[in-house]
């Protein structure tokens, strides 16, 4: 679980906690805690050490490590009431930590892979995101993401799939995840163009410390007209992309905690220089249940770190609701949520100041 029910970082835990966040990259599957995963095993009549689920490392040496250990996971995940379980679990857990609204991603084609239907997945993820809120909150939208590593057939059968669950409302947005080597995202631009037409919101994955990083997050701009970008900090690299992204508005959704375990490093002054240099980055947690903490450790971890204010943290939750994709209206209500929590927040639940 998160850092703030062990322990592990508390210097602006009182004022994060109760700071209204928005959480715009985190993989429900990602959510999966280990005793959930051994616990759907073992429903399901199989052993959990016969599919890996040992104890999950400290860090990972990788992002290959960490894929293979991800869907290993997911074996339990076979029935409508297993994803009601893991999504009730993660906006709970979610609302706990703050978070007022998320645009949750799930893989489809590693369930569907496994002869686990999409109408099985989808419906299980939005009966849990119903119930959450009619219990009061935290708010959610589905974001779809494709395996950037199955086959071009694969991402095209399971956009036909999930197309009346847009119809229906159930689904907002595409996006695109796994892992990146040989996989650029022109690779996928006629599956993109497809979901845009069909009113599909878009976003992609550019994950830190690939070689082709840069060239990517062109491609993202240029050939697939993203409008988000999950991880991409490694724009800092290209000044003029690093200006384009601001100019366009484009939301950065870095994951702080997922750095620290796959790279040694939260990157948190690149979360200052993004800001900055005012580009919207945003705070999440990625993978939680593998990384070490939900959204308000990440927020508590690189505050801790880059001694950031409460103005600054404040930017921060604000840049995520200006980057989401909610409707006009309902973004600037809880912007204003943002702003008069600030001002009453008490000293004692100050930040740290530099």
């Amino acid at each position: 679980m998160g850092g703030f029910e062990g322990g592990m970082l508390d210097a602006a835990s009182d004022f994060v906690l109760g700071l209204p966040k928005c959480e715009l990259h985190v993989h429900l599957e990602g959510t999966l805690e280990a005793e959930m995963a051994r616990s759907m095993v073992a429903r399901h009549g199989n052993d959990p050490a016969s599919v890996g689920l040992g104890e999950r490392p400290a860090a990972f040496a990788g992002l290959s490590d960490f894929l293979a250990r991800y869907y290993a996971a997911m074996q339990g995940l076979q029935d409508e009431d297993d994803f009601y379980e893991l999504t009730t679990a993660y906006l709970e857990t979610a609302r706990r930590q703050g978070v007022v609204y998320a645009e949750m991603f799930f893989d489809p084609q590693a369930h569907t892979s496994r002869g686990v239907p999409f109408g099985t997945v989808v419906s299980g993820i939005h009966r849990a995101q119903q119930d959450a809120l009619a219990r009061g909150g935290p708010d959610s939208a589905l974001v779809m993401c494709l395996l950037r590593d199955e086959s071009l057939d694969s991402a095209h059968a399971t956009l036909a799939e999930s197309l009346p669950y847009r119809d229906r409302g159930w689904i907002l947005g595409i996006g695109l995840d796994s892992d990146e080597r040989g996989n650029p995202p022109s690779k996928f631009a006629g599956v993109f163009e497809r979901a845009r037409g069909a009113g599909f919101r878009v976003t992609m994955h550019c994950d830190p410390r690939q070689e082709t990083s840069v060239a990517h997050l062109w491609e993202c701009l240029d050939v697939i007209g993203v409008e988000r970008i999950d991880h991409g900090i490694e724009c800092l690299s290209d000044d003029r992309l690093t200006g384009e992204i601001a100019r366009r508005r484009l939301g950065l959704t870095a994951c702080p905690l997922s750095n620290l375990r796959l790279y040694g490093t939260l990157m948190a002054d690149a979360v200052t220089e993004l800001m900055a240099r005012d580009v919207l980055v945003t705070l999440n947690s990625d993978d939680p249940a593998y990384f070490g903490g939900y959204i308000a450790d990440n927020f508590a971890a690189v505050a801790d770190e880059a001694h950031l204010t409460r103005a600054e943290l404040a930017v921060l939750a604000k840049n995520a609701f200006l980057a989401s994709w909610l409707a006009p209206a309902r973004r600037d209500g809880y912007l204003r949520a943002v702003d008069d929590y600030v001002s009453a927040a008490a000293p004692s639940h100050s930040a740290p100041t530099r």
